[in-house]
């Protein structure tokens, strides 16, 4: 089992900034896939970036390229979501996952979730 628990969610105006957190225990090993996926309010979970517990790759959908990074805290073992120029259409609760596969298209396939941290952004 991998436990995950996200923090640093919040509400900010359009244009600012947030740093999201995934603190991971349990079984976690090189080959490890995480992932960050977020919810809107009436609408369906999307995947939002990936990267290997190893760091070797990453991924971002479209939506989030050039703004949102995911650097990685190895010493913490805490992967980190750096969301830059946020817009009202990021307002969401954003989930940390974990897994071992991908469904295709760099999407990781999540056995693990975290519980979910909100993030509103204002215009």
């Amino acid at each position: 089992q991998v436990q995950l628990v996200e923090s640093g969610g919040g509400l900010v105006q359009a244009g600012g900034s947030l740093r999201l957190s995934c603190a991971a225990s349990g079984r976690t090993f090189s080959s490890l896939i995480m992932g960050w996926f977020r919810q809107a309010p009436g609408k369906e979970r999307e995947f939002v970036a990936t990267i290997t517990w190893s760091g070797s790759r990453v991924y971002y959908a479209d939506s989030v390229k050039g703004r949102f990074t995911i650097p990685r805290d190895y010493a913490k073992n805490t992967v980190v979501l750096q969301m830059n120029n946020l817009k009202p259409e990021d307002t969401a609760v954003y989930y940390c996952a974990a897994g071992t596969s991908y469904r295709g298209f760099q999407v990781p396939e999540p056995d693990f979730w975290g519980q979910g941290t909100q993030v509103t952004v204002s215009s």
